[in-house]
């Protein structure tokens, strides 16, 4: 009975065994299956993407997002595994972003919240980098938390400092910093115009207190006619306004100082107007003597190109400079003599101007003394010793209020004791430590180029768009020539750096649709003593499904296929066969060819990362090196960008999309930024002329019908 049973129990056991041995293969199926299912659902994906963003964005609707959000999730519902899941989740945030743009902000905590489902599950996946980053941007532009972003950006640095992005994440890293001061700086603003308030009513009722003293003093002239003439002296001298006594420049091409004495202290204002480029200073509760107001003033030459001297209207003295080419300009008060020193510079001051003005409502409030010595001092004050000065201003409106003598005897104004805690401060930090300057980094190879030793700066970069006129490079099937499409992509890229990087200048071997010799873009770039040549094509191939992305620099070609693409791009060279000799020593003799491969690197990286984002099939086809008549005998470090193949028509279709073309010029911007940062020569000043008419700092500007102060 015993061996019945056992029997009963290995035969379903032998059974389950041999179900599961066939059902393995069946397993191994359905995975491979849905991999499949999984790619064929990406591409769908992906071409309803490409079909929204070629819809113009007002006639997007928030069904067509939805719709395409979920074509990308289902990859994932359809096979966690496959390789397409990763670049879906980093769609599906990405279009999320838009929806918040556009429909509704709780979008953008949807796409943070995709952005870490794919580092949560996937950390290995080569998106993490770009998953991290977006999210610190999300944080800093669509949720407005920059505390939380800036932590995010720093996280982002720490681990990934040599990628592509980590010079972006600098730059919003900066962002949040400026933002943040000039929010502290906005909220001094605001107190410092409640203390002005405050002492303006202070200085309304001394001057009522005078006028009563004035009506009295000529009451008793009447009634005391033997005191008459003193009686009248004094209630002229007790009168409070302030003169201007005298004006003196000083003019450099980097600078220029302007020293205007005064009879007693006064408030005053600052702003600057555009077309033609002019700052001018308000005295408020001031006037003119008569000799002073009937003077023409001249200046040497230099940063000041002239000086106006006027009373605006009645109490307030205006001094107009017109400064074109400076950067910043500053005002402050100082005592014993009075006087307001203006200084104006080619190059924007170091120092944050929040500070010191914060250090002027912090001591305004005690009563101070002039700094010690101030007479003794005067002429060095005036002659050019600039360290040991306040700046109470800097390009913004700020008003130091005025008091009558014997008040200024007890404490000066707002921008005298600015002057004293300012001056003071400069006293302890003079021996502060030296930062040493950030050394620029050495190339992939580990090699310092003697542009990167001798610490070399990139500020003009040249942009040749490939083609134009009669020659239009190669034709699609569908009809998009590629002299257009370079000219586009051009164009963007400039307007990129541009607003990027405001330090670089932007120069073009073509603007519009002119045919423009390859051996004359060349001189172009080296007439301009450009530091970067970028030319713009598209590809080619006999082979119709060819896709991705190739970055060339001028050398030898090393393999038949750089030889075809050199061939055809150098199809319209004016060269004949008697400059082959000079041709070999150009390129054999280039010393850039080192910073030139660079620089093709870093393009090549941000590209291809850039437009995998969007199809997978988009190849890294490497850095090549090739005989283009284009690069030759440029003396700066240059590249030709083959953007994609235009012979592809599923290429073609993309690059007829302004979203792609815009995808493409971010893809070299962020490149180009790259090799920037690896030189140390990333430029991120930021400020710019105040629209004509417009006084910069918020303070109003009366202007005359010929569109000049008065």
């Amino acid at each position: 009975m015993t061996h019945v049973v056992s029997a009963r129990i290995q035969l379903p056991a032998r059974w389950l065994l041999l179900a599961l041995a066939l059902a393995v293969p069946l397993f191994t199926s359905a995975r491979t299956d849905h991999k499949m299912d999984a790619r064929e659902q990406f591409e769908r994906a992906v071409r309803m993407r490409t079909t929204l963003e070629g819809t113009p964005q007002k006639e997007r609707s928030f069904v067509d997002y939805r719709a395409t959000v979920s074509a990308y999730h289902k990859v994932y519902l359809i096979s966690a595994q496959a390789e397409e899941v990763t670049p879906s989740l980093i769609a599906e945030a990405e279009l999320y972003e838009e929806m918040g743009r556009l429909f509704d902000p709780k979008y953008f905590q949807s796409a943070i919240d995709s952005y870490n489902f794919l580092l949560k599950q996937y950390p290995g996946s080569r998106f993490r980098e770009q998953a991290l980053y977006s999210i610190g941007l999300v944080q800093k532009d669509g949720l407005h938390q920059p505390d939380v972003a800036e932590a995010t950006l720093k996280d982002y640095i720490k681990r990934f400092p040599k990628s592509d992005l980590a010079s972006d994440a600098r730059v919003a890293l900066k962002d949040i910093a400026e933002t943040r001061e000039k929010a502290k700086a906005q909220a001094l603003a605001q107190a410092q115009a409640q203390a002005q308030a405050q002492a303006l009513a202070q200085a309304q009722a001394q001057a009522k207190l005078q006028a009563q003293a004035k009506i009295q003093a000529v009451a008793a002239a009447e009634a005391f006619p033997e005191l008459k003439g003193k009686v009248v002296e004094q209630a002229e001298s007790d009168n409070g306004t302030p003169r201007v006594m005298d004006l003196k420049t000083w003019n450099t091409e980097n600078s220029a100082r302007i020293v205007v004495t005064l009879s007693d202290t006064i408030a005053f204002n600052a702003a600057r107007i555009a077309a033609p480029d002019r700052v001018y200073f308000d005295l408020h509760r001031a006037k003119l003597t008569p000799d002073i107001a009937k003077k023409n003033w001249e200046v040497k030459d230099g940063l000041l190109k002239s000086l106006r001297l006027g009373q605006n209207k009645d109490g307030v003295v205006r001094v107009v400079l017109d400064v074109n080419g400076a950067r910043d300009f500053s005002g402050y008060l100082l005592a014993n003599p009075y006087r307001l020193v203006i200084e104006v510079r080619a190059k924007p001051v170091a120092s944050s101007a929040g500070n010191e003005l914060a250090a002027a409502a912090t001591h305004a409030a005690s009563p101070v003394t002039p700094a010690p010595s101030a007479t003794a001092k005067n002429a060095n004050a005036e002659a050019g010793d600039a360290d040991s000065k306040p700046r109470a201003v800097a390009g913004e409106t700020v008003s130091v209020s005025a008091e009558s003598k014997p008040a200024a005897a007890a404490k000066t104004a707002v921008s005298g004791a600015a002057a004293t805690a300012a001056k003071s401060k400069a006293d302890t930090t003079k021996s502060a430590a030296l930062v040493p300057p950030t050394e620029s980094k050495p190339t992939r190879d580990g090699q310092r180029s003697l542009t990167r030793a001798l610490g070399l700066k990139i500020s003009r970069i040249v942009i040749d768009p490939g083609h134009g006129g009669h020659d239009t490079g190669t034709i699609g099937q569908h009809g998009l020539m590629e002299k257009d499409l370079c000219l586009d992509v051009a164009l963007r890229l400039g307007r990129e750096i541009e607003e990027k990087l405001p330090g670089a200048e932007v120069i073009y071997t073509r603007k519009d649709d002119t045919f423009i010799p390859l051996e004359e873009r060349t001189a172009i770039a080296n007439d301009a003593k450009a530091d970067l040549f970028i030319s713009v094509h598209a590809n080619s191939s006999h082979d119709a499904a060819a896709r991705g992305i190739e970055t060339y620099y001028l050398n030898f070609a090393t393999s038949e296929e750089s030889m075809e693409v050199a061939s055809r791009e150098n199809a319209l060279a004016q060269s004949s066969l008697h400059d082959l000799q000079d041709i070999i020593k150009k390129i054999a003799r280039n010393e850039k060819v080192e910073e030139s491969k660079e620089l093709a690197s870093d393009i090549q990286d941000s590209l291809t990362h850039r437009l995998q984002l969007v199809s997978q099939d988009e190849r890294n086809r490497g850095v090549k090196k090739a005989p283009f008549v284009v690069l030759i005998g440029a003396n700066m470090p240059s590249v030709l960008s083959e953007i994609s193949f235009i012979s592809n028509p599923s290429d073609e279709k993309l690059l007829r999309k302004t979203d792609q073309r815009q995808r493409v010029a971010d893809g070299l911007y962020r490149g180009i930024a790259s090799y920037l940062d690896s030189l140390n020569s990333l430029s991120y000043d930021k400020s710019k002329l105040v629209s004509a008419n417009r006084p910069s700092g918020g303070g109003s500007a009366t202007v005359a019908s010929d569109g000049n102060p008065k």
